[in-house]
């Protein structure tokens, strides 16, 4: 079995580490295709390197771009590979750009998708992640949901047929981080500045449009963090760095001490050693679930409903509309105390990724 896997996000990266590892384990040809969709070292190179991930066989380097020039270059460039290659199966992760790309140029060649995370719904047609997810979904083969949330979502759109539990790839990489962090074979997190990682202390990222693209939501979001009682630890991904230049507002004030975007392995470490998470990440609220770090999302929803119900998770759409104290009191919250339980699986979800691949016969224009 030939299976070519794309990617070309950081959170992406992350999720096919796993799964590379799962099918070094076996006979099959796994050839990895990286879009270059996220090009910046921070967001890419570091986690080939650190993750143990092979070099791409490809690299297609369409670099940053609109929604369309994006999504149309990775459509262009794709073409020929999976024309030339010919697999049994296109992998395709998550929600972004090269996620929507890979699966239209491979359907469009009658060749069979399966998309990894399926059925994860945030409801916000505002956000471009979940037009990528829902149209993926419905033109993908084989549906390989990390919850049973995300099965009932596909349940519910006529997909049941296609789906299948495999359950979420990035517990496998999260917890073997985890576990080799806290055996100390991995150095220090590279904190910013004046982050002293034996004191109390907050870990944020900040990155989607809706936050970052309009100044008075940023310059308001950064006074929020700016005013917490713990320092903050800003892990600041370069389109935030990029608006906040554009809009003449400074990152670095009051709490807020910015650094560069983490290696995985820092992140986790960064999580483990913080008190909390300030974030609007969809992976962060769940690595910090995973971690049993209480999380604080500045999103109005969330995918990870599950981080939510458990306590571990509390959405805050507009933190600068609450009394300074209420704020501070919601994100240096005490943890929750019940067992939140597996819900994102035990760990070998890229196995069950790798066997359903194989295993699958129906349900598709292809049985």
């Amino acid at each position: 079995m030939k299976v070519i896997s794309i990617v070309g996000a950081r959170p992406q990266l992350v999720k096919l580490a796993p799964v590379a590892a799962a099918f070094a384990k076996t006979e099959h040809e796994h050839f990895i295709v990286h879009t270059g969709q996220h090009y910046d070292a921070d967001l890419s190179d570091v986690f080939f390197s650190g993750l143990g991930i092979p070099d791409p066989d490809v690299h297609l380097g369409v670099g940053s771009g609109s929604h369309g020039v994006q999504t149309g270059a990775v459509l262009s460039a794709l073409d020929p590979v999976l024309e030339r290659e010919k697999p049994d199966w296109v992998l395709v992760y998550g929600d972004t750009n090269s996620t929507i790309a890979g699966a239209l140029s491979a359907v469009k060649m009658h060749l069979p998708v399966a998309h990894l995370e399926a059925g994860l719904r945030s409801f916000n047609r505002r956000m471009p992640e979940e037009h990528n997810r829902v149209l993926t979904d419905h033109c993908a083969d084989l549906l390989l949901a990390p919850t049973e949330e995300a099965m009932r979502h596909l349940e519910r759109e006529g997909l049941a047929d296609r789906a299948r539990l495999a359950g979420d790839v990035m517990v496998d990489i999260c917890l073997r981080i985890r576990d080799a962090v806290l055996a100390g074979e991995h150095p220090a997190p590279p904190l910013p500045e004046g982050i002293d990682p034996s004191q109390p202390f907050l870990l944020a990222t900040l990155h989607r449009p809706d936050n970052t693209d309009d100044p008075e939501r940023l310059a308001a979001l950064v006074e929020s963090l700016a005013g917490l009682p713990l320092p903050v630890a800003l892990a600041a991904h370069p389109r935030l760095v990029a608006r906040a230049e554009e809009h003449g507002i400074k990152l670095a004030q009051g709490s807020v001490h910015v650094g560069r975007p983490l290696p995985y392995a820092g992140l986790v470490a960064a999580v483990l050693a913080s008190s909390g998470v300030v974030t609007d990440s969809g992976g962060l609220q769940k690595e910090a679930f995973l971690l049993r770090r209480i999380c604080t999302t500045i999103r109005p929803e969330t995918e990870w409903v599950e981080t939510v119900d458990s306590g571990w998770n509390v959405l805050v759409p507009d933190p600068h509309t609450l009394a300074p104290s209420e704020w501070a009191a919601t994100v240096t919250r005490t943890a929750p105390t019940r067992d939140p339980g597996t819900p994102y699986g035990d760990g070998r979800a890229a196995e069950n990724v790798v066997r359903l691949l194989e295993e699958w016969r129906g349900g598709s224009r292809h049985a």
